[in-house]
């Protein structure tokens, strides 16, 4: 069971999950400009906003940056 999450910020326990990617944001291996990278997924709290967490999309891309 997962532990219950609280924002560093202002305390809530409240979050949602927000992705980033869909062109220049995705994550891509140093010195690869022509990959598609794998997009970031985030936990943002709901009362301030504050970014608790990246994470990427699909471990499994991960592969491809050794």
């Amino acid at each position: 069971m997962a532990e219950k999450q609280f924002c560093k910020a202002c305390g809530s326990a409240s979050f949602v999950q927000g992705e980033i990617g869909h062109g220049y944001a995705n994550v891509r291996p140093v010195g690869k400009v022509f990959t598609n990278g794998i997009p970031l997924l985030l936990e943002i709290c709901t009362q301030c906003g504050e970014v608790a967490s990246f994470k990427v999309k699909d471990i499994n891309k991960l592969e491809k940056f050794k």
